[in-house]
């Protein structure tokens, strides 16, 4: 959608650009609810004790959801990468090198998928996320593992791999959200286009 929105934003279809910038930012909200609806199955999964009585399970899991949202740091939409990314690529198309509204002029613009993927590997299998055949995130430090292998070593130690990182895990809070395919596969076309780029830069060397 960003692409399409910066050809909306050089023919100057203002009206277009505000639709597809609402529909990031429900894809953001939508991604945000399916991360705690994930999160709360899988608490109750855990917590759950067969009873006589029949147990409500909607209510508990609309109560679980209300406690991770309250736990929730990031309930800004404007905050998530996805949102940032979509304006920023729009507002660079009529304001190259000049930042955007509300921040200063020495601020560190975050422009590219990466600043959003913390880590470009698996700390646990080393593949690049991008090759990863299931990645998931953790909640807690936005880190990104292959699945089967995270689970596995939740297991055995609660403490995130990354070298550092004093985050622990929970295997109901390693998800794989709707955003993280989103910007892998966007990672995958920046790698794409540095690697026609250089074969380019090569071919003029020669």
């Amino acid at each position: 959608m960003k692409e399409i929105a910066v050809e909306f934003e050089k023919h100057n279809e203002s009206d277009k650009v505000k639709e597809l910038e609402d529909a990031v930012l429900e894809l953001a909200d939508l991604s945000e609810d399916s991360v705690h609806l994930s999160s709360a199955v899988q608490a109750i999964a855990n917590r759950y004790q067969p009873k006589e009585e029949v147990n409500n399970f909607r209510k508990l899991l609309e109560d679980e959801v209300s406690k991770l949202k309250g736990q929730s740091t990031t309930s800004d939409p404007n905050s998530n990468p996805l949102v940032r990314q979509f304006k920023e690529a729009v507002w660079k198309v009529h304001h190259e090198g000049q930042p955007m509204p509300g921040e200063e002029q020495e601020d560190i613009v975050m422009t590219s998928t990466q600043s959003s993927i913390l880590n470009m590997t698996c700390p646990l299998t080393g593949k690049p996320v991008t090759e990863l055949e299931e990645p998931v995130r953790s909640v807690e430090c936005k880190h990104i593992y292959e699945k089967r292998i995270i689970m596995q070593y939740i297991k055995s130690s609660n403490r995130c791999p990354i070298s550092g990182c004093p985050k622990k895990l929970r295997a109901d809070r390693v998800v794989q959200d709707a955003l993280l395919l989103i910007e892998i596969e966007e990672l995958r076309k920046m790698n794409k286009e540095t690697e026609v780029e250089d074969f380019t830069l090569l071919n003029e060397d020669d």
